[in-house]
């Protein structure tokens, strides 16, 4: 039979006695995990942070064996969209500006050190809408956001206030932002004096004074934006309420957020507990 059918006798017992090979075992129950744990994210992660969301569960594979497996079911993270960022033609003086921040994206303390941005979000019924955002640099987290209609002074000032709710602001803390003219505009300035904040600004054309912030915004749209068509401006809105409070904030893995505090075991706890507390 075996002669006749082209296989060895020893594939022809290995199959009579029902072995199971461990390693493609394994490999099922580990693709079980692996669509799991994407799914969860909304098919927002890659191989990754799903290695070490499976090593957190006590399964050890490495970041490679997950890549592999994730092609082998045909699935990927989100891609970024690829753009090319337009010019400004606006003459932008830095003159009086400091830098306070100077790239030095760690904090101790809750809203000791904020950075702040606006993005582009488009909607098909209006058109290009705003937010707003201002992010704590010791969680992490978004502590303010506001999304509106118009890209103007009040729109930041309304974020930074949202972030005021969160919890009162360190006495001299920094707040970050570029030289957009609605940072700059002197009713921005005013206010960040009164509430005892002292404007930090980027370079100007250097966006790496505000990584962080930069950052967001490209998770924001690789993760959520793009991958939407939106129909009105509620259903925007109640979308980047979701990602923000119910995904960036209280479950996605924050790489750099590990990467501050990875040599102090203590401090980490501590800024975890701060992290959670912030909610």
């Amino acid at each position: 039979m075996c002669k006749a059918l082209k296989i060895s006798r020893s594939e022809y017992y290995y199959h009579k006695n029902h072995r199971t090979n461990v390693y493609k075992e394994n490999n099922r129950k580990l693709d079980v995990d692996i669509l799991r744990i994407y799914k969860e994210s909304k098919k927002r992660y890659g191989a990754p942070k799903i290695q070490k969301i499976l090593e957190s569960e006590g399964k050890h594979v490495s970041v490679k064996r997950v890549g592999k497996r994730m092609r082998f079911l045909k699935i990927k993270s989100c891609i970024v969209k690829k753009y090319k960022p337009a010019s400004s033609n606006n003459k932008i003086s830095s003159e009086g500006k400091e830098n306070l921040l100077n790239q030095e994206f760690q904090a101790t303390e809750l809203r000791e050190k904020m950075v702040s941005d606006i993005t582009y979000i488009y909607v098909k019924s209006y058109g290009w809408t705003y937010l707003a955002t201002v992010e704590d640099l010791c969680s992490r987290a978004i502590i303010g956001y506001s999304y509106g209609k118009t890209i103007d002074a009040e729109l930041v000032i309304k974020a930074i206030k949202n972030a005021q709710k969160r919890g009162k602001f360190k006495k001299q803390a920094i707040f970050h932002s570029d030289l957009g003219s609605q940072y700059t505009s002197n009713k921005v300035e005013r206010y960040l004096k009164e509430q005892g904040l002292r404007h930090s600004y980027s370079k100007k054309g250097y966006p790496y004074d505000n990584a962080c912030m930069e950052s967001f915004n490209a998770i924001l749209k690789k993760e959520e934006v793009n991958l939407k068509d939106y129909e009105t401006f509620k259903e925007a809105k109640i979308s980047i309420f979701k990602f923000i409070e119910g995904w960036y904030n209280r479950s996605r893995i924050h790489s750099g957020y590990r990467n501050i505090f990875r040599n102090n075991r203590k401090t980490t706890k501590r800024a975890r507990a701060k992290r959670i507390h912030i909610r």
